[in-house]
């Protein structure tokens, strides 16, 4: 950067303008602001650029760049004049400038709002969406700076820059002039350039991904010269999974002689490789990766896995060591999966990538799965494969992602890549931590609505290794924000699967009714009761005794399947032991046959099998070795392990363990009907539960085909409310809100809060009640006593001011004198339920509405209901009847029902106030009294700061490390 001393700005350097960004084709640049220092960059790009480029550039020929040029073009002031690079490797590609420009078109200062953008982007990197991402960049620069409008002048014949103003999504005026196209366009963000800058993230972002799971040619970097060792493992891996594309091995310490290790081409160093690299495996020692990564970046290899550990893991000086390898990769243009990643696995019959220490490659199937820890990997990967096969066929993976530290690409990425793959019906994601909340649940929401998307979040602190967002919010509210955006919220590793597996085997259900049948009695009513218990509408069991045949259970099915009043069928089976009991093959054929003529309903089967005890039995029988060598599973053995039982048995987490392979000539053949695969549970529980979560989701999905409009109310002061929150944070950057004040600024959003007098003495509460007129109520306000009825601080319906007056006694008494209890008089509100209304803006997360029940019960219980603001019309009736105190308010028991429509509207008051004013960051409106007819805010507070930044409305960027 440039000295002080050579410094022209009227700003200091704006080190916040640097991002790095995600190109259309996958690869990364870095964009910053221009300085003084970058003249020999600059003339170095100019000279790269074509003449058919600077001509459009300048409309004119202009072979070079004049000294002027240079030092007009590279001394900005960073407020009238700016200019912003995109680079790799830290040369430039491309430049984008603004000039800010008076109503006369000639150059100025604020206030002037407008000013004249011009690009230049190097021919061999056009079509990459540089120049969009640059118009991002500069327009947020802009809007920060006070600018409200650019103006760029085109020539008619250059269509890709014209392309690039236009698909913006930005107001904009169109003229020509003179034989130039004068365009004109406001920088306030619209909906359709949110949209549009949305869609290019989500394709740029899914090409990176795609780049490290797909790749053309693979070099594993760190190959030991002996067997054995992280590198050398998975060589062979990649090898063994059949991957069609060139594989390497690499390693420095390679004799110079040697050409091969396992049959796979050796080198010293990536910059020995002679064809192009796609993917580059890292797993050497963490104090010799920069090494290699600068070798891959210099050979222009597209993406990383760095399998290698010692980062942010191993405590601070490993952090920096990360920030150090994102950074250098990202220099390059790379992205980066780890470091301490456990690896990636594509099983695509044109990929067959098994870069991971996954020693055996899974199934292929329609399943996408995302972990951040190995250990967690490796347990997926094991219990699905184990689970995936089986007499009712078979499922696997599609692709498999073990991200490590996630330094850089991280679940966001994966599910961006997921939504539009063709190969993935199913995302499972086990998330340790949420690196950016407001993010993950604008692409969950946009992916669910597509495929079913099934998460397992961390309850605890965030692993060390990982850079997270820290959030205020509860670990059940984040969940219950996930579960608005359609996530499939389960708690375990057993329940991401089983869940996964129904998902991606089964339709939707259209409802909760559900039909149950099999051969045991005692199965079906433990079903029913399971079914009751998850919120399910099962039908009374049918029992077709332990004598039923495989065609027993095919009519029983099939009349289950035509009624009209089922929505899913679960089938309960026990082995039957005697002459015509069906055998599992025929079972499942059935099951399958009866199912295939109805495809719409989804069926599901809890299979209790007794897991080979007559062979164990066998066994037992004799002490014999060979005897004992015929215990179930062995070689040899009458029949395989039964699925239930191989699921339970070893340790899913030991990295050594092999997982079993499947017979390969049953996996094409399953494929084929894999739509219509029957899931098999080992407990009915297990069974119900993944059936409860795909019957709440097929509901999300069917109320976010239509998820409600926000409101206009016409007596909401905008204008006004923003004057008055500007004015009160000119007294300081953050603070809550006086009675008067709070009152003031709800009454603009049509939100009133009850009148209530402060009483410092019997006589001034005997005054305000009868200014308020009686019945009145007397409150303690003290912190401790506030909103606690249960400790007596409240006395209700004073009739007169003998009662109030021994009111006023009683809680001195009790409680100490008025300056301690600080009371207050107030009118009594008609009786009803008292409920609590909250809106907080979270840093991580964004603005949250919360809503329950007041009291010590509800706050105990933590029954409380959350939305993401801005909140629906739909969205805020879903919200009054999510709390499971919620039949209260409908008159449970005989009790009145109360004005839910009222209380709606001032749930969506609330939110508009906080969405339309982001200063506004906390808002308690308690008690709120629901009556009959109408609502009443006893109590609010209120507290006003500067909004935290979004980067969601900003220009894309990656997490800045």
């Amino acid at each position: 950067m440039q000295s002080p001393a050579d410094r022209q700005d009227r700003h200091e350097y704006p080190a916040h303008w640097e991002a790095d960004v995600v190109l259309r084709d996958g690869g990364t640049a870095r964009i910053r602001p221009i300085t003084v220092d970058d003249a020999d960059r600059l003339v170095s790009f100019y000279e790269q650029v074509s003449d058919e480029s600077k001509y459009y550039r300048f409309f004119a020929p202009y072979p070079r760049l004049s000294a002027k040029d240079v030092h007009r073009f590279t001394h900005h002031d960073f407020v009238d004049r700016v200019g912003l690079a995109a680079t790799i490797g830290g040369e430039f590609i491309a430049t984008v400038r603004y000039d800010r420009i008076g109503a006369d078109g000639l150059p100025a200062s604020a206030p002037a709002d407008e000013a004249e953008v011009a690009f230049l982007v190097q021919d061999a990197h056009q079509g990459r969406g540089v120049a969009s991402a640059l118009l991002e960049h500069i327009a947020a620069v802009a809007r920060e700076r006070g600018i409200r409008r650019f103006a760029a002048e085109v020539l008619p014949a250059n269509s890709k820059m014209i392309k690039v103003f236009t698909d913006a999504g930005y107001t904009q005026k169109r003229s020509f002039e003179d034989g130039v196209v004068r365009l004109e366009f406001d920088l306030e963000p619209t909906d359709r350039s949110l949209a549009v800058q949305r869609a290019r993230e989500q394709r740029a972002e899914a090409h990176s991904v795609r780049r490290l799971l797909a790749p053309g040619s693979v070099a594993v970097v760190g190959v030991g010269r002996a067997p054995g060792g992280v590198g050398r493992s998975v060589l062979g891996n990649i090898r063994d999974a059949g991957h069609p594309g060139r594989l390497y091995a690499v390693n420095k310490a390679f004799p110079e002689d040697l050409k091969e290790v396992d049959g796979v081409p050796a080198y010293r160093s990536v910059r020995d490789i002679e064809g192009p690299v796609d993917l580059a495996v890292v797993a050497v020692p963490a104090e010799h990766v920069p090494a290699v990564v600068s070798e891959c970046g210099e050979h222009e290899v597209q993406g990383l896995v760095v399998l290698s550990a010692g980062y942010a893991e191993s405590g601070p000086e490993g952090r920096e060591r990360q920030r150090a390898l994102v950074q250098l990769a990202r220099a390059y243009g790379m992205r980066i999966i780890g470091p301490n990643a456990f690896g990636v696995i594509n099983t695509a019959p044109d990929v067959l990538l098994n870069a991971s220490l996954a020693p055996e490659m899974p199934r292929p199937g329609r399943i996408g799965l995302f972990t951040q820890s190995g250990a967690i990997g490796i347990a997926l990967l094991s219990r699905l494969h184990r689970r995936g096969g089986g007499v009712t066929g078979v499922t696997g993976v599609s692709t498999f992602v073990s991200a490590g530290n996630r330094a850089d690409v991280s679940g966001n990425d994966v599910l961006q890549y997921w939504y539009d793959d063709p190969e993935t019906d199913v995302a499972l994601m086990y998330l340790e931590s949420l690196g950016n909340p407001r993010k993950f649940t604008r692409l969950a929401r946009r992916t669910a609505a597509a495929k079913p998307l099934v998460v397992v979040q961390g309850v605890g602190s965030a692993p060390q290794g990982h850079a997270v967002r820290a959030t205020r919010l509860p670990h059940a509210t984040v969940s219950a924000l996930l579960r608005q955006a359609g996530v499939i919220r389960v708690d375990t590793i057993t329940e991401l699967v089983d869940a996964g597996l129904l998902l991606a085997r089964q339709p939707l259900p259209a409802g909760p009714r559900v039909a149950i049948l099999g051969n045991s009695e005692s199965l079906g009513v433990l079903t029913y009761d399971r079914c009751l218990a998850e919120g399910l509408r099962p039908s009374p069991p049918l029992d077709l005794t332990t004598g039923a045949t495989a065609e027993d259970f095919h009519r029983a099915l099939s009349r289950a399947l035509a009624d009209e009043t089922c929505d899913a069928v679960v089938v309960t089976a026990i082995p039957a032991i005697g002459e015509g009991s069906p055998g599992d093959a025929e079972l499942a054929e059935a099951l399958r046959s009866a199912a295939a003529a109805v495809p719409g309903k989804p069926v599901l089967v809890v299979h209790v099998e007794l897991g080979g005890l007559a062979e164990a039995l066998s066994a037992a029988a004799s002490t014999s070795p060979q005897a004992l060598a015929k215990a179930p599973g062995a070689e040899g053995g009458a029949h395989p392990p039964p699925l239930s039982a191989s699921l339970e048995r070893g340790d899913p987490h030991r990295p050594a363990e092999r997982l079993p392979t499947a017979a390969p000539e049953a996996v094409p053949e399953a494929s084929k009907s894999c739509s219509r695969l029957i899931p098999a549970y080992p407990a009915a529980e297990r069974a119900v539960r993944a059936l409860a979560e795909a019957v709440k989701y097929a509901q999300w999905r069917r109320e976010a085909a239509d998820p409600g409009k926000v409101p206009e109310y016409d007596d909401i002061d905008e204008k006004g409310a923003a004057e008055l929150i500007g004015g009160l944070l000119e007294r300081g950057r953050g603070l809550t809100l006086g009675q008067a004040e709070t009152c003031e600024l709800l009454d603009r959003y049509g939100i009133h809060v009850r009148r209530a007098l402060p009483a410092p003495t019997p006589e001034a509460a005997a005054e305000a009640a009868r200014t308020l007129g009686y019945p009145v109520a007397l409150k303690a306000t003290a912190p401790h006593l506030r909103h606690r009825a249960d400790l007596g601080g409240v006395r209700l319906d004073l009739a007169d001011e003998e009662q109030l007056r021994r009111a006023y006694t009683e809680l001195t008494e009790l409680f100490g004198q008025p300056e301690e209890l600080r009371p207050v008089v107030q009118g009594m509100a008609p009786r009803g339920v008292d409920t609590v209304v909250r809106a907080v803006i979270d840093p991580a997360a964004g603005a949250v509405l919360s809503f329950g029940l007041a009291g010590a019960a509800s706050q105990l219980l933590g029954d409380m209901a959350h939305r993401l603001i801005p909140v629906t019309d739909r969205e805020a009736t879903s919200l009054v009847r999510s709390i499971r105190t919620a039949p209260l308010l409908f008159g449970w028991r005989g009790s009145t029902p109360v004005d839910t429509p009222a209380l709606e509207e001032l749930l969506l008051r609330v939110s508009r106030l906080v969405d339309d004013h982001p200063e506004v960051v906390a808002v308690t409106l308690e008690p709120v009294v629901v009556a009959q007819h109408g609502v009443s805010v006893l109590g609010a507070t209120l507290r006003l700061a500067p909004p935290p930044a979004r980067d969601d409305l900003g220009p894309r960027t990656l997490p800045a490390y």
